[in-house]
């Protein structure tokens, strides 16, 4: 989604320094003293709210600061300013033809304004309809911009979520290369052992179980070699494909929160421990809904996984004692409850 930068808001606020500025050099009375700064009040607040807000909230936002801007203009012809931040968040906003619509109806608002109550100021309209039709633009190269960038980044993931697929296959062909090979030795060896021993040559049968030995940990150390460098496609990912498992099964899946961003040690913790309690979903569960809601509170994140079947008691199996144990290594521990049937835990925070 396009978001406005919020970082740097404030910088954009000395434009109006052109509103304030006649403050200083024109006698105004209190009451009107008053008025405009209690307009500009309303106006910054307005600012705040659309910089909080997604493009697709922002209209009545714009239309208040239009509706300020031009409520204020008989006072304070600086208002021109205001009119170009709301010419900024039009072409920010929509589309290049709603921009044009927008800026159309701004210039006719300072038509109007200049023929009924602009006194004095013979280059308000000049002015005015040249700094919205600029500023306006400036929004539409904005929002082109961020577009330009999110597209970008899509593509990054996109081409790093391909990346990790093609590495996880490559370790799956050299897993079952490996076994392939490594088992068919190991039943080869067993068997001929079980037949020496039952010829009693004990000698010949303990050389092929020595044998047997060598095949079983050279295996294990070239498992060990080819998954070290296994890469899981991030925690994100991991959520997306097992939502996708847990639809393909006939389950409607409610995922809520921010995933957020965790060392790379928790993060495989977090995807394995995901990982059992969806299977443990699909396994045992008789409802038909799940939900996994990521929080952050002041002792860290939180996840929980819930569903809506019915379970009259919870046994522990090697699932959760393998969870507990994982849980165990990053200081946290693992809660649940059987009605309804939920799992939850925090990592906290490093103080």
């Amino acid at each position: 989604m396009l978001e406005l930068e919020k970082r740097l808001s404030w910088v954009y606020l000395i434009n109006l320094v052109f509103y304030v500025a006649p403050f200083f050099y024109i006698n105004y009375s209190l009451v009107q003293y008053v008025w405009m700064t209690l307009a500009l009040v309303a106006f910054i607040g307005c600012y705040y709210w659309i910089y909080r807000s997604p493009p697709s909230r922002m209209l009545w936002p714009i239309l208040l600061m239009a509706f300020i801007a031009s409520a204020i203009t008989p006072l304070n012809y600086g208002s021109i300013s205001m009119f170009a931040y709301v010419s900024f968040f039009i072409g920010f906003a929509y589309n290049f033809r709603q921009f044009l619509a927008g800026v159309a109806g701004l210039i006719c608002i300072l038509v109007l304004l200049d023929h009924f109550f602009v006194k004095g100021a013979p280059y308000f309209l000049l002015y005015g309809s040249a700094l919205v039709m600029a500023i306006g633009v400036f929004g539409v190269l904005d929002r082109t911009r961020r577009a330009s960038l999110l597209k970008e980044q899509r593509s990054a993931e996109e081409i790093k979520q391909l990346a990790t697929i093609v590495e996880r296959e490559r370790i799956a062909r050299d897993l079952h290369d490996i076994m392939g090979h490594s088992l068919s030795g190991i039943v080869l060896k067993a068997d001929l052992a079980d037949k020496l021993l039952q010829q009693q040559q004990y000698q010949a049968a303990s050389q092929q179980l020595q044998e047997l030995a060598f095949i079983a940990r050279e295996s294990l150390s070239q498992v060990r070699q080819t998954v070290s460098g296994y890469k899981h496609k991030g925690l994100a990912g991991e959520v997306q494909a097992l939502s996708g498992k847990l639809r393909e099964a006939g389950f409607g899946v409610d995922v809520q929160g921010e995933i957020p961003s965790l060392s790379a040690r928790e993060e495989t913790a977090v995807v394995l421990i995901l990982t059992e309690l969806v299977t443990n979903v699909l396994k045992h569960s008789n409802g038909d809904e799940v939900r996994i809601r990521f929080s952050e509170n002041e002792q860290g994140y939180q996840l929980m996984v819930s569903d809506n079947g019915k379970v009259a008691e919870l046994h522990q199996g090697h699932g959760l004692t393998g969870i507990q144990e994982r849980l165990a290594a990053l200081n946290s521990s693992l809660e649940w409850q059987v009605s309804p049937c939920s799992f939850s835990f925090i990592l906290h925070k490093e103080a």
